[in-house]
């Protein structure tokens, strides 16, 4: 479902907790471009937030940009809603830019299905990676693969992903959708 690597990232224009709209556009001078679906109540998500925050401050000065986004339904789980969104950005001190996708339209022309789950593009914009940020979201320190940043520093050394690492099961919560029933 959704995105198959070599597919082109969907435009998006979405509001941030920073006040500002952000779309595609906004990142075209960056050589790698890494979106993360996630929310704020998801324990997988929680439990990634400093590793995303960590990735995101090491790979900045190299050219990459992460950019989150929080598709849940808020009315259903209302700690995800933007107010809730913002408290969090700043609590934790955010590194990069975190999106409301209010209409859940972004979310689906990604195919995300769970929070946290990472989609990594090329200076191109086409997709080079998608899945976990790595295979233990319960203790950092009993990470064995830690496929995301395998995936970044491929692509800023000029390689190419294998096929058996450019698409790894996400681990986390499923995305909120709402009911239209």
């Amino acid at each position: 479902m959704g995105l198959k690597i070599g597919d082109p990232a969907p435009d998006f224009s979405l509001p941030g907790v920073d006040g500002n709209t952000h779309s595609l556009g906004s990142f075209a001078l960056k050589k790698i471009l890494v979106v993360v679906f996630t929310c704020n109540h998801c324990p997988y998500a929680q439990a990634y937030e400093d590793r995303l925050s960590d990735l995101a401050k090491f790979y900045s000065v190299q050219g990459v940009q992460f950019v989150a986004i929080n598709p849940n339904d808020a009315s259903t789980h209302p700690q995800d809603s933007f107010p809730e969104m913002v408290k969090r950005a700043k609590k934790k001190g955010f590194p990069f830019p975190y999106l409301r996708d209010e209409s859940q339209d972004i979310a689906k022309a990604y195919g995300a299905e769970v929070t946290p789950e990472a989609f990594v593009f090329d200076k191109n914009r086409a997709l080079c990676y998608r899945g976990r940020i790595d295979d233990n979201w319960r203790s950092r320190e009993k990470v064995k693969d830690e496929s995301l940043k395998i995936a970044i520093s491929t692509l800023l050394a000029g390689s190419r992903l294998s096929s058996e690492v450019a698409e790894m099961p996400a681990l986390g919560c499923s995305v909120k959708w709402k009911w239209n029933g």
